[in-house]
Formats: structure tokens, C-alpha cells, sequence
């Protein structure tokens, strides 16, 4: 893939998502991985980062979004349902990004908003788990910036077929 990334979440408040936002970014292959703003440390994620991620992965645990400070040419990316917010799919993934998804139980602060260049939302009809979502931006990510080759369509492949 190229470029890289960083996932984080401002104000994480479960341990199991943490560790599943740490394994599944380490699965990835991010560069780093953050937290803003959260009352929870690495170790207490350790049951559901069973990849024990912050060995292989950097992690920083920053106080609030005011203390967080990224490599140079590298975008935050808020992920967050909100009117302003551009779909995930037709989103241009930035060569260098960090993608700053919101707590649990809320929406990112005014302050992170505002630090973000740009802010995607995941085109479902209601919130989803903050570690699925984390997957689902990487995922995303990976096909989008992963050389991959574009996948045919079913018509596509019937047509290929005969």
C-alpha cells in the first residue's frame, strides 16, 4: 500500500474496542495509532488485542486534540455521521492520513471537527460499532490505495464467462 496511516478515537471509553481498533489497525498495517482524550491505556485493551499491537505499532495517548500532533503532510480525517460529511465510498483517500473516529456514546468534539481537513461518514442508516467502523475506513483505505484490482461486476463476469 502506499502512504501511510494512523487510526484513532477521541474519548474511548470501552477497552474491548480499543484493543479491536489496535489489532485490526496492526492487522492493516498502520503506522500508528492514537487516542485522544481517553481515560483507558493500551494495557487494559489487552483481551481483545490479542495481536499485542503496541509492540509492533506506535502508540499515542494524547490528553485531547489541542496535544495531538501529526507527521507533516499528513490529513486527519474525522469520521463522524454528519450532514457535512462526505461518503466514504466516493472519498479520496489522502496519500497520508489519520482517521479520528468519535466515542461510543457521542459525536467528535467541536474542537477535533474543526482540526479535521476533511470528514467522511459511512453511508449506513445508523451508527455502527466504533470498531467496525474503524475496520471499515481501513478496509476501504486498502482498496482504495492498495493496487488492487478493480473488481467486475456479476454481468461483468457472466459476460467473461461465455
Amino acid at each position: 500500500m502506499r502512504g501511510y496511516f494512523g487510526v484513532g478515537s477521541e474519548r474511548i471509553s470501552k477497552q474491548m474496542n480499543l484493543g479491536a481498533v489496535m489489532r485490526t489497525a496492526h492487522a492493516f498495517g498502520a503506522s500508528f495509532i492514537f487516542t485522544l482524550g481517553s481515560r483507558l491505556k493500551a494495557r487494559e485493551a489487552a483481551l481483545s488485542d490479542t495481536s499485542k499491537s503496541a509492540a509492533h505499532v506506535p502508540l499515542y495517548e494524547w490528553a485531547g486534540v489541542e496535544e495531538m500532533t501529526l507527521p507533516k503532510q499528513c490529513v486527519l480525517v474525522g469520521v463522524e455521521l454528519d450532514e457535512r460529511a462526505v461518503d466514504l465510498p466516493t472519498f479520496p483517500h489522502p496519500l497520508n492520513a489519520a482517521y479520528l473516529l468519535g466515542p461510543e456514546k457521542g459525536d467528535l468534539s467541536e474542537a477535533a471537527k474543526s482540526r479535521c481537513a476533511h470528514i467522511v461518514k459511512i453511508p449506513t442508516r445508523f451508527c455502527v460499532n466504533l470498531s467496525v467502523a474503524a475496520a471499515i475506513v481501513m478496509y476501504d483505505r486498502m482498496l482504495t490505495l492498495g493496487g488492487h484490482e478493480r473488481r467486475m461486476s456479476l454481468a461483468g463476469l457472466a459476460q467473461n464467462r461465455r
